[in-house]
């Protein structure tokens, strides 16, 4: 199967949350058999942080101007058996006006932003898709599950809606030994988000302010470095995917916060989830609904509200932390990769094909 990308970026992580899921679910299409050609605008913030300008397991086409590489990609995307454009795409409703006119391959749309698109859906629209255009699109996929999927058809009346999750590639993330770049007793990794730091500060930064003795590490950009921050918390403000496995591996415990909007919408589990946990390491997340259909918060992972409940987990046992880590890490093995969400993807091609087929033999009849 040949599939065309169009999307914020493959090339950097800088920042984003949509270049470790892509690279993933690439990979393992790649791994399957199928061709995969990624097209990405060159914006400078990517550029001068990019992990990289070439990739093996896709063809990676990195544009200056779509008026430039618009006779290019749309030949590709016209021999293509699915074309998939995305969230924050530049110039992503004109690019998926031109796309969807292409009578042959399978029209989808990959929302790796659903609580941010779907929030400015309602204060006038969003740059990257109308909201005429759900309609159009043989597909629409989805970040965020539960009430949204439903949301999504009703509201906006796409044709089929599915969820695609987060995901880990376990050949990138893994166990490898700690490194005292990264050793913590409790790390955080994330861009800053106003409506985030709330937790941030009652889940991190007030532990570390009760508890001198321990370290802390805070990995992310964007954040206000002037504020006056506890003198046991280090900060990093970019790690690069290389060094993913060791940051996690260094950690004795890792924390996940889910940005405002994101829990608000629930069933919102973060790509940083199933990199810790692929990692083997303990950890510990703010509660939103539908957590329980990727992890058990009982026996996977700690569910921390309070400060006191993160000074709970701080203080278990080295043996029971070990023992929910490994835990989460075979569930996220067995249910969490990109071989699976690859898997998952193409199952949802092959139902948006039938569907489409369907329509045009009902056409024919009438």
């Amino acid at each position: 199967m040949k599939l065309v990308f169009f999307g914020l970026t493959i090339s950097s992580s800088w920042g984003n949350g949509h270049a470790t899921p892509y690279r993933a679910i690439i990979r393992a299409l790649n791994n399957l058999g199928h061709q995969v050609h990624f097209f990405e605008k060159d914006a400078p913030y990517y550029s001068s942080r990019r992990d990289f300008d070439t990739c093996d397991y896709c063809r990676l086409t990195i544009y200056q101007d779509w008026n430039q590489i618009r006779a290019q990609a749309l030949a590709v995307a016209r021999e293509s058996d699915a074309v998939i454009t995305a969230s924050f795409l530049p110039e992503g409703q004109q690019i998926n006006d031109e796309l969807l006119e292409l009578p042959h391959p399978l029209h989808v749309f990959y929302d790796l932003d659903t609580p941010v698109t779907l929030r400015g859906m309602a204060q006038g629209g969003v740059e990257y898709v109308r909201r005429s255009q759900f309609s159009t699109f043989d597909l629409v996929l989805s970040f965020t599950g539960g009430r949204t999927l439903g949301l999504l058809q009703k509201d906006y009346g796409a044709r089929l809606v599915q969820p695609l999750y987060g995901c880990v590639d376990p050949d990138d993330y893994r166990r490898c030994a700690p490194s005292s770049e990264f050793a913590c007793d409790l790390s955080y990794m994330g861009t800053y988000s106003p409506d985030r730091q709330e937790k941030l500060d009652k889940l991190l930064l007030e532990p570390a302010r009760r508890n001198s003795r321990k370290q802390f590490l805070l990995a992310g950009s964007l954040y206000p470095w002037q504020w006056q921050w506890p003198q046991n918390v280090r900060r990093i403000e970019h790690v690069a995917p290389a060094a993913h496995a060791r940051f996690y591996s260094s950690s004795r415990i890792t924390l996940n916060l889910t940005r405002g909007e994101m829990a608000a919408y629930v069933w919102c589990p973060s790509g940083r989830f199933f990199e810790a946990a692929a990692c083997g390491t303990p950890l510990m997340t703010d509660g939103w609904e539908g957590l329980d259909a990727f992890f058990d918060p009982q026996h996977d992972l700690r569910v921390v509200q309070r400060v006191q409940d993160v000074e709970d987990v701080l203080q278990m046992p080295d043996s029971d932390l070990l023992a929910m880590a490994s835990r989460a890490r075979e569930r996220t093995l067995d249910e969490h990769t990109g071989r699976v969400r690859a898997g998952q993807l193409l199952t949802y091609l092959d139902e948006a094909y039938s569907g489409r087929t369907e329509s045009m033999q009902t056409e024919v009849a009438q």
